[in-house]
């Protein structure tokens, strides 16, 4: 068994590269599957309040201070 990231050989490269992959497949079909039997969670919002910047707007601020 290797202790250090620096002395792994190949066998346990590959076991941490498998791991990764296995937990990444999880985390996906778990989201997969949530999001297909239960949709209404994962909903976005109807209206969007967006913000717009006016930056002549703050220039003239500072320039009456």
């Amino acid at each position: 068994m290797n202790h250090s990231i620096y002395t792994a050989d190949r066998t346990t490269h590959l076991k941490v590269a498998v791991t990764g992959l296995l937990a990444g497949i999880a985390v996906v079909a778990t989201t997969l599957t949530v999001h297909l039997a239960q949709p209404e969670l994962m909903q976005k919002a109807k209206t969007l309040a967006v913000h717009q910047a006016r930056p002549m707007h703050a220039l003239t601020e500072m320039a009456q201070r």
